[in-house]
Order: structure tokens, then C-alpha cells, then sequence
């Protein structure tokens, strides 16, 4: 396939790469993508998505937030998948510098990333809003109902949820990724949420791949388009 040899000789001519990821990373890890045809906008509840997990809803319904939350959003036996595994080698390798995700499942610091950039904040982070006492994933999945602190605070996830904005520390590291970069993988993201999507224009070189199942607003701007599953794309590379 001659995408695939492209894509290889940019990753062997290339020592600063950035990977820019989004749902798509994980689904073939089991996850759903949001906005796929089978993902949670899809599905019926009393109230969608959007609603259920904004910062609004949180504060007024901490019960029926969890109770989404917990079923649709944490799937913490999930493993990395071959992207996962990819990227990790790739930075091992010295090539690639960063990986900024809006994915918030830990996914690729448990393939063996170490340079992540969580822009919708991660599951495996909670804390309380009263003392701020940290707690991880599985505390979260133990506590029956709405889970509260030992002061008596409840705890909230360490996500992004609607109307709440980006960590302007983790926007800042991105930003600085994506300026120094010398070549630029999107993979398994519509391209369609913003703030984050928006990073991308902060990359000015030549070297912009994007690899996806469906079509994005972005791809008339790539100077390489892959389409298909991206675990499956990134295993024919060889680092």
C-alpha cells in the first residue's frame, strides 16, 4: 500500500514527532468512541451524553452522573492495543516526543508512554472537592452510589467534563510539542472538539499525517491521508 511505505519513510527520515490521538486510539481496545455510530451518542437515556456529563448536571445530580459514569465511561480492564504499542516504541526510540490524547483512560501511559498530555484530564485521577484527598480509578468503582470522601467532600473525577475548560499548563506543553515538531500523526479523532482540535494549526511544517477511519474537516490540510483502523496502520511500521 503505498500510504504505508509513505508513512514509514516519514517515521524513518523523522526525530520529532508528535501524535495527536483521540477516541479512536482506544476502540480497538473495547472502548466506545462517542461519536461512532455504535458510541454513547447513539444510545438511549433519559438524558444524552452532553447533559449527563457536564459540569451542571455533576453539581445538581452527583447520583445519576456516577451512575453513567461508572457504566459507560470507566472500563478499567481494558488493555493497550497495537497504536498503544507503537507510539511507546517510537518514543523509546527517540522519535517521537509526545503524545497528546483526548482520551482520559490511561491507555497509552500502561502501554509504556511516558510523555502524555491528558487534554480531557484522566479516569485514574479523582479528587475531592472539599480537601482535595486524591483517590484512583478503582476506589471510584468500589464506593456504592455517589462516592465521598472521609471528610465528608464529594469526589469528583479528574475530567473535563462540559463547560469546564482545558488545564492551561497541559494546553501550554501541547502547544510547545506541536511548534517544535518536525512531523505531526493525527490518529482516530473527527477533528471535531474544540479547544483541542483546534492545537493542530499550531504545527507549521509539511509533514502532517492523518490516519482515520472517516473522513475529517482537516483533510485537505494532511500532506499524507491513511484511512483505516490506526492499530492496524501503525503495526506494519517498523521503528
Amino acid at each position: 500500500m503505498e500510504q504505508i511505505r509513505c508513512l514509514q519513510e516519514i517515521i524513518t527520515n523523522s526525530d520529532n514527532i508528535v501524535f495527536f490521538g483521540g477516541a479512536g486510539v482506544s476502540t480497538e481496545s473495547g472502548l466506545p468512541d462517542f461519536r461512532s455510530v455504535d458510541g454513547l451518542y447513539h444510545q438511549e437515556y433519559d438524558e444524552p451524553p452532553e447533559t449527563i456529563l457536564s459540569h451542571t448536571y455533576f453539581m445538581r445530580k452527583p447520583e445519576e452522573f456516577y451512575r453513567f459514569y461508572k457504566k459507560k465511561m470507566l472500563y478499567l480492564d481494558a488493555k493497550p492495543n497495537a497504536a498503544h504499542l507503537k507510539l511507546a516504541e517510537m518514543e523509546r526510540s527517540g522519535k517521537l516526543k509526545a503524545v497528546i490524547t483526548q482520551n482520559i483512560d490511561g491507555l497509552h501511559q500502561l502501554a509504556g508512554s511516558q510523555e502524555v498530555l491528558e487534554l480531557h484530564g484522566s479516569v485514574h485521577r479523582n479528587y475531592c472537592l472539599k480537601c482535595r484527598k486524591q483517590y484512583n480509578a478503582e476506589d471510584i468503582i468500589n464506593f456504592q452510589g455517589v462516592p465521598v470522601c472521609s471528610c465528608g467532600g464529594i469526589i469528583k473525577p479528574d475530567v473535563v467534563l462540559y463547560e469546564e475548560g482545558l488545564n492551561e499548563e497541559t494546553l501550554k506543553r501541547a502547544i510547545y510539542y506541536l511548534q517544535k515538531a518536525d512531523a505531526v500523526i493525527i490518529g482516530g479523532t473527527s477533528l471535531a472538539v474544540y479547544p483541542a482540535a483546534g492545537l493542530i494549526q499550531y504545527y507549521s511544517g509539511n509533514k502532517l499525517i492523518l490516519i482515520n477511519k472517516s473522513t475529517t474537516p482537516m483533510d485537505h490540510e494532511a500532506d499524507l491521508l491513511v484511512q483505516g483502523n490506526i492499530g492496524e496502520i501503525l503495526k506494519q511500521i517498523r521503528i
